[in-house]
């Protein structure tokens, strides 16, 4: 990585703090002609002077130094509602991917040919009813079928890219799914937290799948699309206009509510998604929108309440440590069983080819260092 300092910043800084180099030399302790070459690109502050630096002229790390990477992880999250991704949020998942660097050789991927990905993807009804019935198309899904989880995994193995189930709660959570793609190993790695509604997290995994088949696509157009094509993927035209159709019999709301619960409860997807795309699907033909009012809101919530998270129902029967969480021997042979993933494959490797300590583990994995030594030494 190259650092360079934002002079932009930097002299407005200086000019708005009444502060000439001579001062800010003084004032760092440091001669006039270091403060000119830092002013003038010819030299960087070493860190303790960088530090002080950013004190006097009252500006954050991240307003007072760019920093280059040409091949900086790029990160997509699918984010918690009411959530703002900030710069820390960005800054440590793309820590993670420099970790994830050092997997990415040992792969079992094939190296001479890309996966195929969409080629200019676009938030238009049309266009993302022909990409879906593509996808359902390559994973041999009829238009009315529904979605099993195993169709997803199936085809993120197929894009290779590398599914990494994780554990991060259900509150207090910037994200519940993280997208790292790797520019310089061409590698695409989904994180996907299993302390979620099974629900929402069918939705989640269409919509990383949405990334994986976008890669150029970044920041809120990236989440866009990723949504939207996440909507028709599981419930596409057909399912839409059937259920536009159903839900409009009913003249009561409570009627109509009860029924979209009904098709989510068949689809194993949320409420939400439903009455969405049935709208999408209204509004695609002129027809008259499906309003539920907020009881719908508690309806769902009531609905959410009936269902266990991922992890419980994946690790039910699982043996439990002290602490009551599930051993690392049966999250280990779980889930990597059930999501059809080499990432705790490549994890064991390198694990044992580098010597490398729990911390590894920690980072990688974004887990506690007592969850990380208790995997690390399942693994090795």
């Amino acid at each position: 990585m190259q650092k360079s300092l934002n002079l932009a910043n930097a002299e407005r800084a200086m000019q708005n703090a009444g502060l000439t180099q001579a001062a800010v030399a003084a004032e760092l302790d440091v001669s006039r002609e270091a403060v000119s070459q830092w002013l003038s690109h010819k030299s960087f502050p070493r860190p303790n002077k960088l530090l002080q630096l950013g004190k006097l002229l009252n500006l954050a790390l991240n307003e007072l130094v760019f920093i280059e990477e040409p091949n900086a992880p790029k990160v997509a999250f699918r984010k918690m509602k009411g959530t703002k991704t900030k710069d820390h949020h960005i800054e440590k998942a793309q820590e993670i991917g420099r970790f994830l660097r050092q997997l990415a050789p040992l792969l079992p991927f094939d190296t001479l040919e890309m996966p195929p990905v969409l080629k200019n993807p676009l938030v238009d009804y049309d266009y993302l009813q022909k990409a879906a019935a593509k996808v359902r198309e390559d994973i041999n899904l009829a238009p009315t079928d529904t979605v099993d989880f195993k169709h997803l995994i199936r085809r993120f193995r197929d894009l290779q890219a590398v599914v990494v189930p994780v554990m991060w709660g259900s509150k207090q959570r910037h994200e519940n799914a993280l997208h790292i793609y790797l520019p310089d190993s061409q590698s695409t790695w989904v994180y996907l937290n299993l302390d979620t509604n099974v629900h929402d997290f069918k939705f989640w995994m269409a919509h990383e799948l949405g990334h994986c088949l976008s890669p150029n696509l970044e920041g809120d157009a990236a989440e866009d699309f990723a949504d939207a094509f996440a909507g028709a993927l599981l419930f596409p035209h057909a399912l839409a206009e059937q259920a536009y159709t159903d839900i409009k019999r009913h003249r009561a709301p409570g009627a109509r509510a009860n029924r979209v619960l009904d098709l989510a409860r068949d689809q194993i997807i949320s409420p939400y998604t439903i009455l969405a795309q049935a709208n999408q699907y209204a509004e695609q033909i002129g027809k008259p929108k499906i309003e539920l009012g907020q009881a719908f809101n508690g309806a769902v919530t009531n609905f959410n309440k009936g269902y266990y998270n991922v992890s419980e129902s994946l690790l039910a029967s699982a043996g439990r440590d002290e602490n009551g969480k599930p051993s690392a021997k049966d999250y280990l042979a779980t889930l990597e069983h059930v999501f059809d993933t080499p990432f705790f494959d490549l994890l064991r490797r390198y694990l044992k080819q580098q010597d490398k300590s729990p911390g590894y583990v920690q980072t990688v994995l974004d887990m506690t260092l007592l969850d990380a030594r208790s995997l690390h030494a399942e693994l090795t």
